[in-house]
């Protein structure tokens, strides 16, 4: 009778097990994923090396400094800007730390050509992997505060002038603390990385379409909509503003066609607002960059404009207290 008891015993030991396991198995596939557990998708490296033109340099200058933000990360800030003010970058390339709270540290690394603290030995595609797939030199997984799920999508011949721009800036020797990450965001983090295994090529079309390629890799998207306790964007409000940016008091502001949104400004007025960092007598708060994007020429602004007046317009009134809504 013992060994009988014992025998069941196992028997339902071993279809809990099984059924655990399963149900693990399952619960992983429909949340996180498997990446946390296997790591994240990485290519392997090539030889590939963007030929240095002046066509590129200057192409990369424009999207580095007017598009893309690089600098605004990458660079030292000797004091937060006021509302309505532009920082002063010093460093510009050299890095600096980004998050230092309760374990977590974040720095967006020296990409300038120092061949001791910057990226003075870092292949062409290395900076390509980092830039569009989000793993670093090192094979690590970069941060999502870097928006590679946006730059994934800049163009092959856009990714080329950019790390040719990089590659000319002047070299800045700047030691940087390495990231820190505790558990479980050091694994979750893993599902972000995407590889560029087919060639990405930009047509442009028309004004509208032109505007929402720079709204994409500008990462408008990213700020501009609320997000859930989870900090998931909420489906749904895509530019509807309210997302409450890490470290300022201010919401990001709603620019859908809506009358809670921008309805009320015209080519004219996106204009000055993008070059003045005002809205008449209103300033814009930090962290909206609208001195990164001020640097973008005529034609281009006008095009994300009118990109922004096809959005689906949503009602969502941003106030500085309030939270966003449906």
């Amino acid at each position: 009778m013992t060994s009988e008891r014992s025998s069941r015993f196992k028997r339902i030991a071993g279809w809990s097990f099984t059924a655990l396991i399963t149900a693990l198995a399952v619960l992983i596939t429909v949340t996180v994923g498997w990446r946390p557990v296997l790591g994240a998708k990485s290519r392997e490296l090539t030889d590939r090396r963007f030929e240095r033109t002046p066509e590129r340099l200057a192409h990369g200058k424009y999207l580095v400094e007017g598009v893309l933000a690089c600098l605004d990360c990458h660079s030292q800030v000797n004091e937060e800007p006021k509302a309505g003010e532009a920082p002063v970058l010093t460093a510009r390339g050299g890095g600096r730390v980004m998050v230092n709270e309760k374990g977590l540290v974040v720095a967006a690394p020296n990409i300038t050509p120092d061949t001791e603290t910057g990226a003075g030995t870092w292949t062409d595609d290395q900076l390509a992997r980092a830039i569009r797939e989000g793993i670093g030199h090192d094979g690590r997984t970069l941060f999502p505060i870097m928006p590679y799920p946006y730059y994934r999508s800049l163009s092959d011949e856009d990714l080329a002038s950019v790390i040719v721009y990089i590659r000319s800036l002047d070299p800045v020797h700047n030691a940087l603390p390495k990231a820190q990450i505790p558990f479980p965001l050091s694994r979750l983090i893993n599902s972000a990385p995407e590889p560029v295994l087919t060639a990405v090529v930009y047509t442009e079309n028309d004004a509208i379409s032109r505007g929402k390629y720079l709204a994409l890799v500008g990462g408008c998207v990213d700020c501009h909509t609320p997000e859930d306790k989870m900090h998931r964007p909420i489906e749904g409000m895509e530019f509807a503003g309210g997302k409450q940016i890490e470290g300022f008091p201010a919401r990001s502001a709603n620019i859908t066609p809506d009358a809670s949104g921008i309805s009320y400004y015209n080519e004219d007025l996106f204009l000055k607002v993008m070059r003045t960092g005002h809205v008449g007598a209103r300033p814009l708060n930090p962290p909206m960059p609208w001195w990164v994007y001020r640097n973008m020429n005529d034609e281009d602004l006008k095009a994300i404009f009118a990109y922004l007046r096809t959005v689906k317009p949503i009602h969502n009134r941003v106030g500085n207290s309030e939270v966003a809504s449906r």
